[in-house]
């Protein structure tokens, strides 16, 4: 491990603004704002450098969350996270990929900016109140309330039911083969009857600008998949974000990543990225590394 603490800690902050701001591009960016702040920084004025780092990237996240309601505002169609490319360690840490699921970021993005950054620091990363009431700008009484709202309401929209890695393969694997094949009475057995389809083409591509809900008109979409394919389409399974999921390549080019819901063994949800510059991490083939423990396991001192 490094000596310089930004280093030591890089894959934790990059978590931290990940999870709070659902881009990785934009995640880049605070870690790297973040890194100009700690350059500049009397590190000899700094008594615990993790909390002190974490605290500015929380801080720089939040702000562009802030700041980016009207760019929401003017997105076309549904938006979703950006997917990300992971290592295998990330989903031996079951906690660390139920919180970088595609399915908790879209709760995540229910939240106001306040609510999102008290979640993510206190129940994903177990920031001590005071800690995070320094952040937000609110008293550490104000922050436990904020933090009990944010919880219930995640707890409310959250997946109900918790399935084992190797069901949510079977079960994956089970769609891709009706999909590749046509197979509507397959795809009736694996999706479940409220399933809905959330695309994002983000007025990029050609795509839905609204979930697609129920299983009869997902099935009716699903089922002619495997006539329009064209003969350089290959749907294959691949992980991202901690969890099985799928891709779509048209002549060796990445075009959609899949990521599923399921829910008592059938498919709840597909979430569909076909924006191409939420694919670009995907298709250069960069694997993040992604850190949620060492948040405040010494010292909870704020530095400096």
């Amino acid at each position: 491990m490094s000596d310089d603490p930004f280093v030591a800690h890089r894959g934790l902050l990059f978590t931290v603004a990940y999870e709070m701001l659902g881009s990785a591009a934009d995640a880049e960016d605070v870690v790297q704002e973040t890194w100009l702040r700690w350059a500049s920084t009397d590190r000899a004025e700094v008594r615990d450098p993790r909390s002190y780092l974490v605290r500015i990237v929380t801080m720089q996240a939040l702000n562009r969350l802030r700041s980016r309601k009207r760019r929401r505002e003017d997105y076309v169609g549904e938006w979703l996270p950006e997917p990300l490319l992971v290592g295998p360690e990330v989903a031996e840490d079951v906690e660390l990929a139920e919180s970088i699921s595609m399915a908790m970021l879209t709760v995540l993005e229910t939240l106001g900016p306040t609510e999102r950054a008290v979640f993510v620091l206190r129940e994903v990363f177990d920031t001590p109140y005071d800690e995070i009431a320094a952040v937000v700008g609110k008293t550490p009484a104000a922050v436990r309330q904020i933090a009990h709202r944010a919880r219930e309401h995640v707890a409310a929209r959250r997946p109900r039911m918790q399935v084992t890695r190797a069901e949510q393969e079977e079960v994956i694997g089970r769609f891709l083969r009706a999909l590749a094949d046509g197979d509507v009475q397959g795809l009736v057995e694996v999706l479940a009857p409220d399933v809905a389809v959330v695309p994002d083409g983000g007025g990029v591509v050609r795509a839905l600008r609204v979930p697609l809900v129920g299983i009869e008109p997902v099935v009716r979409a699903l089922s002619g998949f495997a006539k329009r394919a064209g003969a350089g389409t290959a749907v294959s399974p691949m992980w991202i974000n901690g969890g099985p999921a799928a891709r779509i390549d048209i002549d060796g080019v990445l075009d959609t990543a899949i990521s599923f819901v399921v829910e008592d063994g059938r498919i709840t949800r597909i979430y569909a990225v076909r924006n191409p510059h939420k694919l670009t991490q995907l298709r250069e083939e960069k694997q993040v590394t992604l850190q949620r423990r060492g948040c405040s396991d010494q010292s909870s001192s704020t530095a400096v």
